[in-house]
């Protein structure tokens, strides 16, 4: 089995959209086996982003992800990586493909409702970010 870090945003969460999210990644067989909410500081965020850092967005996104509540969770199925992008759809929501989580909730190029890690050492690293061993089934 494959996990793979995924986060609702604060936006998605600020309109409602979490129970909607979640419930399409378990009719996409995944299976939840760590979930939290919470709110990231500055500090937190940078770090999060940390691969950005010398883009021009890199302090809108950090304020944008700070700007309220997100839900983290660690995803797993078989290809669960592959899968949960797929499900998201593309990063700008104009480009998503119809029924994908972006096309349906994002509202902005960086208000686009989810996040997911981009391969397998990624999502290592990002879930050892939002959780510890012991909050992971």
């Amino acid at each position: 089995m494959e996990q793979t870090l995924a986060l609702i945003k604060p936006d998605a969460v600020s309109q409602g959209s979490m129970g909607a999210i979640i419930q399409r990644m378990e009719r996409e067989n995944f299976r939840i086996s760590a979930m939290k909410m919470l709110q990231l500081s500055q500090k937190e965020a940078a770090a999060f982003y940390h691969v950005h850092r010398e883009k021009g967005f890199f302090d809108s996104l950090v304020d944008f992800m700070t700007s309220g509540p997100l839900v983290a969770l660690v995803l797993e199925r078989e290809n669960a990586i592959a899968h949960w992008r797929s499900v998201m759809g593309a990063t700008d929501y104009r480009k998503a493909e119809e029924g994908t989580i972006r096309k349906e909730f994002a509202t902005a190029l960086e208000r686009n409702a989810v996040h997911g890690s981009d391969a397998e050492e990624t999502a290592k690293e990002e879930i050892a970010f939002f959780f510890c061993k012991r909050e992971r089934t």
